[in-house]
This record gives structure tokens, C-alpha cells and sequence, in this order.
């Protein structure tokens, strides 16, 4: 099995890689992995790959040409061109994902080839996600600085299940999660910003220059200035990925009168679909 990890960091993982179990894995042959600098596919005087959000907000937003100049460099096509049935799936580590259980680990195990790109800053531009990504993985409910660490932590839990990796085929079986059907699992976050927005929400997807990318647009709400137009867009964008992609987050969250309307709209929408 193959994992590629897209990171402005790739120096953090020589010394996580080169002990233990994924030492050894890679040693007999069993795992590879490939380290990419993401500063290499940026090609100004400063190898630049964030700028600021479009819309305002804090922080700066990972570009979306640096990371597709990447991705197309390993050979990964458009998600609308690629074949489902290859064994490669392309994983974003983002607070706004599914949730990385041992269930998923087994998932990720059956695959030859993964992947991953760390999260940085507020996040990365959505159109990455939207044209590349075949799902979203958060590994937590706290915050960390980027990605680095997530993607260390489902490179560790994923090779285990490889077989031939641990030697004893059965010493993986009993240990934590190690039931097939376990979905409880440690939360931890793959970009620096809390994994919920404010109310216990998932954060809204973020957009930065340009404002077309391979035919995508940002959405036009966050370049006209109206604040208050874009401060709805954004909650309703949050309400929208806590509804699809962690739902019971819902129950506990502070929510106003606006987000139940918002709400009952958008999963009367889902029910329509």
C-alpha cells in the first residue's frame, strides 16, 4: 500500500516515520510512503500557497493551484475522470469531515493507494475538495496546528491493518476498536481552527484567489460586499455540513430561531432530493 501526503511540512514526518511498526512496514515493502512539499508547485519569488478568504474573516486560506498543480503532478486526475474502482482515493484532513474511526481504518486498508493532504491555516479552498477529494476526514474534536499530525495518526492506524504488518495477524484483533463493526474512535482535528464554528457548528467552507478556478466560481455572496448577506451564507453553509457530515453534533449545538428555520429548510431539502 502506497500513502502520498501533500503537506508545507514534510521535514515533521522524517522523524514519526522512522521508528517502529512504520519503519519496519516500509523496510519489508510492505508500505511506502511520499512526502510533497506543496511550496514546490507555487511559483512566484516566495513559493506563496495561502492568501486571504474571500468575504473577510481571520486567517488565510491554502490556494487551490499550488494544491491541483500537486495533485495532477502524482497523477491524480479530476474526481469526475477517475475510475471509483482504481484502489486510490484522495483524502482531505478537515475539521468539516467524516469522523476517522477504526471502521475507517479498515476501509482505507482495502485501498492501494491514499492521498493526503494537510490542512493549513483556515483551511483550503472547497473547489479542491469539490474537484479532487473523495472525502473529508477529521480525526478529532480539539484543535491542532494543521494537518500533520492527522495524517500521521490515519497513516499509523491504517498500515496496522495491512497484513503483514504487525507479523502476528491476530494481535491486532483484540486490541481497542478491533472489532470490524467498532465506531467509536479518539477525535482529533486536522486544521488549526476549532472543529466546530460558533454554536457547536462545523466550520463553513472557505475561498480565496482566484475567483475561478478550472471553471468553478466562489461563490459570488462573498465578493459583494454585503456582510450581513454573507454572515447568513456562511451559518447556513455551517448548518449544511453539520447536517451531512455530523449530524448528532445538531443536538447539543446553540441554535437560533434563524438556524431552525434555516435548518428545517435544508433538511426539507434532502427529503425533496
Amino acid at each position: 500500500m502506497r500513502f502520498d501526503i501533500v503537506t508545507i511540512f514534510p521535514g515533521f514526518f522524517q522523524s514519526v516515520f522512522e521508528h517502529g511498526i512504520v519503519r519496519r512496514a516500509q523496510a519489508e515493502g510492505l508500505v511506502e510512503i511520499g512526502l510533497h512539499d506543496l511550496r514546490d508547485y507555487a511559483h512566484d519569488r516566495h513559493r506563496t500557497v495561502d492568501d486571504r478568504p474571500f468575504g473577510g474573516g481571520e486567517g488565510m486560506v491554502l490556494k487551490p493551484e499550488p494544491l491541483a498543480e500537486a495533485l495532477e503532478a502524482l497523477g491524480i486526475r479530476l474526481k469526475a475522470e477517475r475510475d471509483s474502482s482504481i484502489g486510490t482515493r484522495v483524502i482531505l484532513l478537515s475539521a468539516q469531515g467524516r469522523v476517522f474511526t477504526q471502521a475507517v481504518a479498515r476501509e482505507l486498508a482495502e485501498l492501494e493507494r491514499v492521498v493526503l493532504i494537510c490542512g493549513r491555516y483556515e483551511g483550503v479552498d472547497e473547489r479542491i475538495n469539490e474537484l479532487y477529494c473523495d472525502m473529508d476526514l477529521s480525526i478529532g474534536d480539539y484543535v491542532l496546528s494543521g494537518g500533520e499530525l492527522a495524517a500521521a495518526v490515519v497513516v499509523d492506524a491504517t498500515m496496522r491493518l495491512i497484513p503483514g504488518v504487525l507479523g502476528n495477524e491476530a494481535s491486532g484483533e483484540f486490541e481497542s476498536f478491533g472489532a470490524a463493526d467498532a465506531e467509536i474512535a479518539v477525535d482529533v482535528q486536522g486544521v488549526p481552527r476549532s472543529q466546530h464554528g460558533a454554536g457547536g457548528l462545523l466550520d463553513y467552507p472557505h475561498y480565496t484567489r482566484p475567483a475561478e478556478f478550472q471553471g468553478l466560481r466562489a461563490p459570488e455572496v462573498l465578493m459583494n460586499g454585503d456582510h450581513a448577506e454573507i454572515r447568513r451564507w456562511r451559518r447556513e453553509q455551517q448548518l449544511r455540513k453539520t447536517l451531512k457530515n455530523r449530524p448528532e453534533l445538531l443536538a447539543g449545538a446553540a441554535l437560533s430561531d434563524d438556524d431552525q428555520r434555516m435548518l428545517e429548510g435544508l433538511r426539507g431539502g434532502e427529503e425533496g432530493g
